[in-house]
């Protein structure tokens, strides 16, 4: 089985393979004492997840996203405009623990950038059109998150978001492993060396978001006493969020005449969430743990469970 055969197999076993890692590092983290401590291993891990997320990411072709204007239009409205409005209100209405509030819209306001590629094209959606528009969308949620944040927190936002330990998460865990995806495929481009290099390393994104879910589950597991209510109220918002989303932005992009295709790509953008992305940013927040972690994976857990209707449901839409 060659390279490209292999990735696809895992692309299409992803969620599979996700709910594998989270069901074994759940059992372990039940019978085996002192997992907790592994939660020193997180940022590693995910700065290489997030590394080899960002090298599947065409970040040469950025000013190609920007051709297709009305595509990219829809795509910003509804994931920054009519999502946000949604998010608001539910945490608005639905949930009163600032703390919570600050947990559903760090994971809510933020775009996926990486495994929507794939789901779209599951989906009979225009994956192409959504790759290009990856390294806008997570420019674009990077500078806008603090707003939002800021505009529904109010002065607690400050409280919550330090800004040292932020920056330190973002600049080590953001900025850095994209900078690295860029020279490496800049390299890549010039050397075949480094072509085999990105060949290979474009087979860890699927097995590296395993293994973060892994990790994460097996130090938070163990912390989860005080954090199982938390899960349990947000969870209601988290499926009518699953409902509406993907409505919402295929309405927007049906109202800027975009073909079926790219009108589920945006149905799948707006539906699909950067969860594992912005859990570095969660865990510099001051006494994020063990509540922000948990409700970022419950996140992560309704969306996969989510993805297996949209690729049937979404795929129809438009016909």
């Amino acid at each position: 089985m060659n390279i490209g055969n292999l990735r696809e197999l895992l692309e299409r076993q992803q969620i599979a393979i996700y709910f594998s890692a989270v069901a074994i590092s759940s059992v372990i983290a039940m019978v085996v004492p002192g997992t907790a401590a592994l939660e020193g291993v997180i940022n590693p891990a995910l700065a290489f997840m997030l590394f080899v997320t960002f090298l599947q990411v065409p970040l040469a072709e950025l000013g190609q996203a920007f051709k297709q204007v009305r595509f990219m239009g829809a795509l910003l409205v509804a994931n920054f405009i009519i999502i946000p409005m949604i998010v608001l209100a539910l945490v608005h209405f639905f949930l009163e623990d600032q703390m919570l509030r600050l947990g559903v819209m760090l994971v809510l306001l933020a775009p996926c950038i990486d495994y929507v590629v794939t789901f779209a094209h599951l989906g009979r959606a225009d994956a192409r059109l959504l790759l290009a528009s990856t390294p806008v969308l997570l420019i674009v949620q990077m500078l806008l998150l603090p707003v939002y944040l800021g505009l529904a927190l109010g002065e607690d936002a400050a409280r919550f978001v330090e800004v040292g330990p932020f920056v330190h998460a973002f600049v080590w865990l953001i900025a850095v492993p994209l900078v690295l995806a860029g020279v490496t495929q800049l390299l890549a481009g010039r050397s075949d060396i480094w072509k085999k290099i990105s060949e290979v390393l474009g087979l860890t994104p699927v097995p590296a978001t395993a293994l973060v879910l892994f990790i994460v589950i097996l130090a938070v597991v163990p912390q989860l006493g005080p954090a199982i209510d938390s899960v349990l109220l947000v969870l209601p918002l988290y499926v009518a969020y699953a409902v509406l989303a993907p409505v919402c932005g295929w309405w927007v992009a049906r109202q800027a005449e975009l073909n079926a295709s790219a009108s589920r790509s945006v149905a799948f953008s707006s539906a699909t969430r950067n969860s594992l992305v912005v859990l570095p940013l969660a865990l510099a927040i001051p006494g994020a743990i063990p509540v922000l972690p948990a409700i970022i994976v419950a996140q992560t857990l309704v969306e996969l469970l989510s993805e297996l209707v949209y690729v049937r449901i979404i795929a129809k839409w438009g016909k």
